[in-house]
């Protein structure tokens, strides 16, 4: 399985400059939906197109770590937020993009299961497939205690796909 503690990619892997992305987001349903819609914007901004593998992806992987932090990580009064970072690696050719998704939370005290721990859900059951997706969507997860009040569910995935360099405007938009 993926999951992971651990911190980022070491920045010696990476070409910059990389692009980054953080938003405040209210942790309501409403929210969770903004930020799947945020997230494709952003990266076709950045030269990943709606629709690619690595967009519909993102927004997958979005979406649950959102729908995740207001139904699992809500404190009444508090918001979630969203940080995306795109970057390119420094080996490889074709040239393998990174796109880092962290959702931050107000509740340092409830982790998702590791990966190793994720059941499928019961077949009628209406939840608990959500992070399963994740682990099979991304190159791996995991997450952070950042203090005593926050935590952070990050996810890494990557695009190799030939042409990507022209995909994504090669230095990254």
């Amino acid at each position: 399985m993926n999951q992971q503690i651990s911190t980022p990619l070491p920045a010696t892997q990476l070409v910059p400059p990389a692009r980054h992305f953080t938003i405040q987001l209210s942790a309501t349903r409403r929210g969770a939906r903004l930020a799947r819609r945020l997230t494709t914007h952003q990266l076709d901004e950045w030269g990943i197109s709606h629709g690619t593998d690595l967009s519909d992806r993102a927004a997958l992987v979005v979406a649950e770590l959102a729908a995740n932090a207001v139904a699992h990580g809500h404190t009444p009064g508090r918001d979630f937020r969203l940080t995306l970072t795109l970057a390119r690696t420094l080996h490889g050719i074709p040239s393998t993009y990174i796109l880092r998704v962290e959702v931050t939370d107000t509740r340092p005290e409830r982790l998702p299961p590791p990966s190793q721990d994720l059941t499928p859900a019961a077949p009628d059951a209406p939840a608990g497939r959500g992070l399963l997706i994740v682990d099979t969507l991304v190159t791996r997860w995991g997450t952070r205690a950042d203090d005593r009040l926050t935590k952070t569910v990050w996810a890494e995935l990557t695009d190799a796909r030939p042409g990507a360099d022209q995909a994504a405007g090669h230095g990254l938009r």
